[in-house]
């Protein structure tokens, strides 16, 4: 009886911290948010669409893109098409394949890119600031250890 409720109590407290985990990443997100929105004019799925294509400087086709971002094909689409018109993003034909598109930053992108990532490290460096470098070595070792499934 004592082991159930051992397990009960473990799942509780398993539960517990999941959705604290959650209620973290949702206001880092949120504040990043709106960071990105007053002090660059520009979104979070945009930043994540750059920062996917800045890691991939031969560029990606709409479903590596959309595979990478964890979206569907018509989001990254939407957000791609923004970024185009705005001359961020480039699309040409694929070489073996023509009715393959692949995406890839241009330079201007790259340059906007780079400014957005140093204030965007800046910000998630302030919003966690009062965690120490221990913590951050510990919370590391915790999370990859979370991301292994047996």
């Amino acid at each position: 009886m004592n082991e159930a409720k051992g397990i009960d109590t473990l799942s509780k407290r398993r539960l517990k911290m999941w959705l604290r985990l959650i209620g973290v990443v949702r206001a880092g997100e949120n504040e990043l948010r709106e960071f990105l929105r007053t002090r660059h004019g520009t979104t979070l799925p945009r930043f994540d669409v750059m920062a996917a294509l800045w890691r991939r400087p031969e560029g990606a086709t709409m479903t590596e893109l959309s595979r990478m971002l964890l979206v569907s094909n018509g989001n990254a689409t939407a957000v791609v098409d923004r970024l185009e018109a705005e001359g961020l993003v480039r699309r040409t034909a694929s070489e073996s394949d023509r009715r393959t598109v692949i995406v890839g930053l241009t330079e201007a992108g790259r340059a906007r890119f780079a400014r957005l990532a140093e204030d965007h490290e800046r910000a998630v460096s302030a919003h966690f600031a009062h965690v120490g470098e221990a913590d951050i070595e510990r919370l590391t070792e915790i999370l990859k250890r979370m991301g292994q499934r047996s």
